[in-house]
């Protein structure tokens, strides 16, 4: 609210005069800074490193974007299945940016990320955020492991092409205007690619990956290699924005950067701008190579 502060003056008309007139100078505080929306990024997989391409994201969104940012992390280590920490968070974010893979939180952890779900709020997310949970036989809460990326994302985990394939990702032609694609030319992608056609549910389809030197050369009937990989749909009424990739080497990519700031505000409802959202990293961004899922410990580097 604008406050408003009367200063009264009393002028003297002359020597001797008594008051002269009254002048009320009315002058107005400077109005209150718009309340930037508040991005949180939940984070928690133990093979594509979201805790170092996600915190890279969220710098970019602050620096370049002016927006509030919060980065929940599973502790004490990406591995941790069952606890991410800072998930309090999510009670005051204007969108969720989701990063998780078969993870089984507690509780009340689950509920902080359910209720912002139901909640009717935009939604980003990446990858193995189509089965972000995978919790054992017993379990009240197993329907997730298949349901939540079905139904909130539009597909389940189903296969990929191989871990030594790549995926060479183009525009499709009838979504070439969208907003989330503005600056967004095809490249080169690290992922292999995610089967996931037909998805669950109306979407609109933006990228298409073909699957370079795939490892189901032998199924490629049943496992076809051109696929969606970023699409947008609605869910319980809010802004849903999805890509099966996210490799930490993707983001060495300017467009993938683009793609998913883009890809944020528009789910937050904000303009993105004729060519493309700033995506340019505050600090020098060098990928890491995925987590050995056997080990635990980094891949080798590829030549």
């Amino acid at each position: 609210m604008t406050r408003v502060f009367s200063l009264l003056i009393f002028v003297v008309a002359g020597a001797g005069a008594g008051l002269g007139a009254v002048i009320d100078v009315r002058a107005q505080a400077p109005p209150t800074a718009p309340r930037q929306p508040h991005v949180v990024f939940v984070t928690g997989d133990d093979e594509y490193r979201s805790e170092i391409s996600m915190p890279m994201i969220a710098a970019i969104l602050e620096k370049r974007h002016g927006l509030k940012t919060s980065v929940a992390y599973a502790r004490p280590i990406p591995q941790t299945k069952d606890r991410i920490e800072g998930l309090e968070a999510l009670e005051t974010a204007d969108l969720m940016v989701m990063f998780l893979r078969y993870r089984a939180l507690p509780e009340a952890e689950l509920d902080r990320i359910l209720a912002y779900v139901k909640s009717g709020k935009p939604i980003v997310a990446f990858r193995t955020s189509t089965h972000a949970f995978n919790y054992p036989a017993g379990s009240p809460h197993t329907d997730l492991n298949d349901g939540f990326g079905r139904d909130v994302f539009g597909q389940k985990w189903i296969t990929h092409h191989g871990h030594t394939s790549t995926t060479m990702v183009a525009l499709r032609p009838e979504a070439a205007s969208h907003p989330i694609l503005r600056g967004v030319t095809p490249f080169d992608a690290r992922s292999w690619l995610y089967h996931v056609a037909p998805l669950n549910g109306p979407a609109t389809l933006l990228l298409d990956g073909t699957a370079v030197n795939s490892e189901r050369k032998q199924k490629l009937e049943q496992f076809p290699p051109l696929q969606p990989v970023a699409w947008t749909r609605d869910h319980n009424g809010g802004r849903v924005f999805f890509t099966t990739l996210g490799h930490p080497g993707d983001f060495e990519q300017a467009s993938m950067r683009r793609l998913t700031v883009n890809g944020i505000l528009w789910a937050l409802g904000r303009d993105v701008p004729v060519g493309g959202a700033d995506a340019t990293p505050v600090t020098p961004y060098v990928a890491p190579e995925p987590f050995d899922l056997a080990t635990g410990q980094p891949l080798k580097r590829r030549p």
